[in-house]
């Protein structure tokens, strides 16, 4: 099921996700997003006990305010299809980033550490913001199969700072935790 509304607060257009969690879910959501070239403000990504995802969205893009209607129905058609298909995932295009970001240049960070209980490990990304960022550090998770529980997407100006619960088998090793934290920055810079 994909809802669309109008956000309550701010501008853009609040989009929900409710669905039986699927691999890959949160990276083909952010595709979507990137190749409609939406801006993704905020997100909460929960994994419910019974293993449904609880997604919500806040994006935006200029064209919104003349035809709002029109895009929810165009959202909530094209996303419930791609959700409901098995295509690959596209490659993640590099955005490009505002003047400000060009200007006043954040150097990328990520951190991976496991929580109190060693069951999960906290993911913690900041850059400078740009289109298609999500997606980026979307694909790479995927690419590792790693599972997303729980996500905080925040976008601060130009700062994006991004927290994530994940495991997955890759995260045991230590070499392929190395390796994932240096394709993340990669993913990070333009």
């Amino acid at each position: 099921m994909v809802k669309c509304r109008l956000a309550t607060i701010g501008e853009g257009l609040q989009v929900t996700v409710y669905l039986k969690d699927q691999p890959d879910l949160f990276a083909r959501i952010c595709s979507y997003f990137d190749q409609k070239n939406f801006s993704i403000l905020d997100a909460k990504i929960h994994t419910t006990r019974h293993g449904y995802a609880l997604d919500t969205f806040l994006v935006t893009e200029p064209n919104f305010a003349n035809n709002y209607r029109d895009i929810i129905s165009l959202i909530e058609h094209e996303l419930t299809h791609l959700l409901s298909s098995a295509e690959p995932l596209p490659e993640p295009k590099r955005g490009r980033l505002s003047r400000l970001s060009r200007t006043f240049p954040i150097t990328p960070t990520v951190d991976l550490r496991a929580d109190e209980r060693g069951q999960y490990y906290l993911l913690t990304v900041s850059a400078n913001d740009r289109n298609g960022l999500l997606y980026a550090i979307a694909s790479v998770l995927a690419t590792y199969r790693i599972s997303l529980h729980t996500a905080k997407i925040m976008t601060l100006g130009e700062r994006v700072e991004d927290v994530f619960l994940v495991d997955g088998p890759t995260l045991n090793n230590a070499r392929s935790q190395i390796q994932l934290e240096t394709d993340l920055l990669d993913a990070l810079r333009v």
